[in-house]
């Protein structure tokens, strides 16, 4: 996988403002530079896999929205089927279930409140 590392920056920025924190307090949170916080927002620099661990933590966010990694039926395991009707349904809960909570938590709202879905 390659990671486009301005793209990254931009999925923290958005997770950072959706959490209402400036840089320098997310900065503060995760243990480096207000300075590093905004080269890594833009791209100009590279975190370290502990820092981008350190910002999923804080921020709340899976690893896999940061580097803008998507679900395919290759990347998750459904020991329990073979029936490929199956895995494809629960493909498909969980990928509608993560952007029920990416809405949930950009809103900050309760579930019932949260927007509803049109697929």
């Amino acid at each position: 996988m390659t990671v486009n590392y301005q793209d990254l920056g931009l999925r923290v920025r958005d997770a950072r403002k959706a959490k209402h924190l400036t840089q320098e307090q997310l900065a503060e949170k995760v243990g480096i530079s207000s300075s590093f916080m905004g080269h890594i927002e833009r791209g100009t620099r590279i975190a370290s896999i502990d820092t981008l661990v350190s910002i999923c933590n804080v921020l709340s966010v899976s690893p896999c929205l940061l580097l803008g990694a998507s679900l395919s039926e290759n990347a998750v395991d459904f020991p329990y089927t073979n029936d490929n009707r199956e895995r494809s349904f629960m493909l498909d809960f969980v990928s509608l279930a993560q952007r029920t909570v990416r809405r949930w938590d950009e809103t900050e709202s309760t579930p019932e409140e949260a927007p509803k879905t049109e697929e």
